[in-house]
């Protein structure tokens, strides 16, 4: 998904516009007025929980941390008291036996699986009372590894190199040399990569990882940290639901008919045999526009999965008619609890605007 930048004056706009109509304690009455009239189901997207005291010096996708603990606690007690937080498996539940979902209900997701929502999103969801899906993918899990976009974003930060070869693209191009500039860089680079198919993409980053001796395989980056299967347990057995977010973290549209299935059906098969009891809930790696298609969707009905959530931005009027496109509202890090508030109580006014194109910045 494409999105206005945080600095770009429209989200300047709804920033502002946001923070002003909570701090004048005119967004409750209003949203009293409009929420009854409609059912709707908005799902919060989050990625990683974390404290970043100095972003000139973190050194993976600073796009990818949603909110500090602190924020996201303050988010978590205004859902609790605003609107009616539901699980993603009771909307399938719904979904099932044709009930309409509760006014004003809101779901609560986490993407791909850091440590950091075991370490500080699950204990503050367990003292606030929210449920929450968190969507791993399997592979990372077992491995530990590092996300490859995740990787890709290190890489361009950290290395001494000054220039980079880029025949997939052909182009060879200097490296900035400010961590600011590096980290425009490494956000337009990921935009491309994305663009390709998924042999290319593994191979373009594998070649990196080569040439700048920084590979993947061979580090624990406790920055960069998978959550654990032990630690899957115990959120699970707390009552929170773990869904599939594919095996490898591969974008779904650029996959060959088979390595698609495969990605669908071990991913879930791997959670139901390491967690105990059904898993059907998915997200779409990356799941803008260009993640996912017809064969996608069809694909993830056939493994029988409940439901599939996108990373396109907006709110479901008809869930049930859409259950393997859900569109969600990305919670991020330079989002004050007003503008927040105000996206879930006005989302059509106050959400990022989607585009089509390129995919997100961040891996999704």
């Amino acid at each position: 998904m494409t999105r206005t930048a945080e600095s770009g004056t429209g989200a300047g706009i709804r920033s502002r516009l946001g923070e002003l109509s909570y701090a004048l304690g005119v967004l409750w009455p209003l949203q009293r007025l409009y929420r009854p009239l409609l059912h709707d189901l908005r799902i919060l997207a989050y990625h990683r929980v974390l404290d970043v005291p100095d972003p000139s010096r973190f050194d993976f996708d600073l796009e990818l941390v949603s909110a500090s603990p602190d924020c996201f606690r303050e988010q978590m007690r205004l859902l609790r008291r605003h609107f009616h937080p539901v699980a993603l498996g009771e909307v399938a539940a719904a979904f099932r036996e044709g009930r309409a979902l509760p006014p004003n209900a809101v779901a609560v997701t986490f993407d791909d699986g850091y440590d950091d929502n075991y370490r500080l999103a699950y204990p503050i969801l367990r003292e606030v009372g929210v449920p929450a899906t968190f969507f791993v993918s399997t592979g990372h899990v077992d491995s530990g590894r590092p996300f490859a976009y995740d990787w890709l974003v290190h890489m361009v930060l950290t290395t001494s190199a000054s220039d980079v070869d880029l025949p997939e693209f052909g182009a060879r191009e200097l490296l900035p040399a400010s961590r600011e500039g590096r980290h425009v860089f490494a956000m337009r680079l990921l935009d491309h990569v994305k663009t390709l198919d998924d042999s290319a993409q593994s191979a373009l980053i594998a070649r990196l990882e080569r040439t700048w001796a920084m590979p993947r395989g061979e580090v624990r980056h406790p920055d960069c940290q998978p959550v654990s299967w032990t630690q899957l347990r115990e959120m699970r057995a707390a009552g929170f639901e773990i869904g599939s977010h594919g095996v490898d973290h591969r974008m779904l549209s650029k996959l060959p008919q088979t390595d698609l299935e495969n990605e669908l059906n071990e991913s879930k098969a791997v959670l139901e045999r390491a967690l105990g009891g059904p898993a059907d809930l998915m997200a779409y790696p990356v799941g803008g526009d260009r993640a996912f298609d017809g064969r996608v969707i069809a694909a993830t009905n056939a493994a029988g999965y409940a439901l599939a959530c996108t990373y396109i931005c907006g709110v479901n009027r008809d869930p049930a008619g859409n259950r393997y496109t859900l569109r969600r509202l990305p919670v991020e890090r330079a989002m004050g609890l007003g503008w927040f508030a105000a996206m879930l109580a006005f989302p059509g006014l106050m959400t990022y605007p989607t585009a089509t194109g390129p995919e997100r910045t961040g891996q999704a």
